[in-house]
């Protein structure tokens, strides 16, 4: 699948970090599995794997808010990913450009871009 060694958890998860290629603003967390890996690689568009759901997902698959990948980066230790992606619409299920739109006290620092309950 790769040419590098990739050190999934216990689970066999890995944290991907997505980040808006063009600005660099970082838009979300999730977790890969080997075969959500493979599926971005395979289709150019961000695919993760739900621990909640139990399952497979690619980004904007209901929404429509999907993750062009530019590059997929690893850390150096092999147990995290970077997406470098061109995203469309909101990255966040909430509604915001970004998962992280808000400060630890609570302050709202980003910006809703559209409304959860027209999209899902």
């Amino acid at each position: 699948m790769t040419d590098l060694t990739l050190a999934f958890d216990d689970n066999e998860y890995l944290p991907a970090v997505a980040q808006d290629a063009a600005s660099g603003e970082v838009l979300m967390l999730a977790y890969v599995t080997e075969e959500a890996l493979e599926k971005t690689r395979e289709t150019g568009y961000a695919h993760y794997y739900s621990r909640s759901r139990d399952e497979l997902w690619k980004k904007g698959g209901t929404s429509g808010h999907t993750q062009e990948i530019e590059e997929v980066r690893v850390d150096c230790d092999g147990d995290a990913l970077l997406y470098l992606v061109d995203q469309s619409g909101g990255a966040c299920h909430t509604g915001y450009e970004s998962c992280f739109y808000r400060t630890v006290d609570g302050e709202e620092v980003g910006k809703q871009v559209f409304d959860p309950d027209d999209v899902y």
